[in-house]
């Protein structure tokens, strides 16, 4: 439970190296206001299902289906196990949730249903041309979140 002065923090992670240095400056700069555990959190992502090939341009088969959302969560599972990592060298404890879904939106639930008073993302730098295409997450959160979001952007 967050004393006065601590927030309730969840830092959204994936495998990009910006949500590494957002979460790393996280710990080293905010680590006196963090009330332990620390939400570690990441998101598989079913949008990459829709681009499975097909025979005869069908169904994918249930098999192939089952074999890449096991790869998808042995691949959340390793990004907690590095976020996990990073805060047990800091002296933070953390917890991890892992969702299925759409990241912005996913993230967005997640904060609100732990009750989460400070959001902390990465920002990726993408350009004007690829957020009109891919979409920008911290965008999205930073409009859309219940609570206080940090874009942590890579000055690197």
């Amino acid at each position: 439970m967050a004393r006065e002065g601590e927030a309730k923090v969840m830092v959204a992670v994936d495998e990009s190296d910006c949500s590494q240095y957002a979460l790393k400056w996280a710990l080293r700069n905010l680590r006196h206001s963090l009330a332990p555990p620390i939400v570690l959190f990441t998101v598989q992502n079913l949008a990459s299902l829709t681009y499975l090939p097909a025979a005869s341009f069908g169904v994918p088969p249930p098999e192939l289906i089952q074999s890449v959302q096991d790869h998808q969560k042995k691949i959340a599972l390793g990004i907690l196990d590095r976020a996990k990592e990073l805060c047990a060298q800091e002296g933070i404890i953390a917890e991890t949730v892992t969702e299925v879904g759409d990241p912005k939106e996913a993230i967005c639930e997640a904060a609100e249903k732990l009750k989460i008073n400070l959001l902390i993302l990465g920002n990726h730098g993408r350009g004007a041309l690829q957020r009109a295409f891919l979409g920008s997450v911290s965008n999205y959160c930073v409009h859309n979140a219940k609570c206080p979001v940090l874009v942590v952007k890579n000055s690197m």
